[in-house]
């Protein structure tokens, strides 16, 4: 008899129906926390939402193995229950994260924001754009969405320099440094995007000082966990003129509520936590195989380190 287990989402059915149309796996679909406890039959696996799992896992003792639908697993790494194992989604967010940033980077060299404004004043804008070819962007994080964000930008002809904590070599950047040597890093680019997880090694990183490093032409873009930089020294650069511009498409609150004073931040773009979606068709693949390792006593693909956090 194949092993039973839950799909914890708001998404559950969706997931179902993907899963089904590849595999066989008895499946309860639960859109609700309260739905999940309903359901539960002591299934020793659940397939979910980070933030729904973490507040449904500590009452849920039988379980031994927690995929995640999401990148982010923080919910997960937060709570005091430790006792089963969690794997993670890698190897499918690169394309979308790197058209996200491929995108708003093109968007800022060639000042489409700024053109539109300039038409429906009726105004003959004729100000130059920039260019991306033989810039240098900066990229914190150099696992596989880092990489794939990397290989897009050597492709329009970027030069690209990656962080990570122990700075070791990837054939996917130019060069890659340890994040003891940031503030020689952040001088050395002209543009910088963030996909770092969220642990304590990476709180604020970017804080004010960090943040002065950068070239005032530079442009941020943080698609990776929104500790890593410090709204208030963020906002205060852009103000200042002391940064080119900001794309955020994460946040400490989400939705950003609307009293948060990035709302007004000059050159600041913000996207609602929609740089790569979960689809289904994704994260799926990854599961069917995940259960059948499991069903064979195999060792899971992508391990979580709970400590760590990544």
């Amino acid at each position: 008899m194949k092993t039973g287990c839950l799909i914890v989402s708001e998404s559950a059915s969706a997931f179902a129906e993907e899963i089904s149309r590849t595999a066989d796996i008895p499946a309860e679909t639960c859109s609700s926390v309260r739905e999940t406890l309903e359901k539960n039959m002591g299934q020793p696996i659940v397939l979910g939402d980070p933030d729904m799992v973490a507040a449904v896992l500590p009452e849920l003792p039988a379980v031994e193995w927690v995929q995640s639908t999401w990148a982010g697993i923080t919910p997960l790494t937060a709570i005091k229950h430790r006792d089963f194992i969690l794997t993670g989604v890698k190897e499918v967010f690169g394309p979308q994260m790197a058209e996200y940033v491929l995108g708003y980077l093109l968007a800022h060299e060639l000042k489409v924001l700024e053109r539109k404004e300039q038409q429906e004043l009726r105004h003959w804008f004729d100000r130059p754009s920039g260019v991306l070819q033989g810039k240098r962007l900066g990229v914190m994080g150099t696992g596989s969405i880092g990489a794939h964000i990397a290989r897009t930008a050597r492709a329009f002809g970027l030069d690209v320099s990656g962080l990570s904590l122990s700075g070791s070599s990837s054939a996917d950047f130019d060069e890659v440094r340890p994040v003891t040597e940031l503030h020689a890093f952040l001088e050395s680019i002209d543009h910088l995007v963030a996909v770092l997880p969220d642990t304590s090694a990476t709180d604020n990183l970017l804080d004010a000082t960090a943040l002065a490093k950068l070239p005032p032409r530079a442009c941020f873009i943080n698609v990776g966990r929104s500790n890593v930089v410090d709204d208030d020294a963020l906002i205060e650069a852009l103000q200042h003129g002391n940064l080119a511009g900001a794309t955020l498409d994460v946040f400490d609150e989400e939705p950003l509520p609307a009293s948060s004073p990035l709302w007004d931040a000059p050159n600041l773009l913000i996207t609602a936590h929609m740089a790569a979606i979960s689809h289904p068709s994704l994260i799926a693949p990854i599961f069917i195989e995940n259960y059948r390792r499991y069903s064979n006593n195999e060792p899971l693909k992508y391990v979580v380190n709970l400590e760590r956090g990544y």
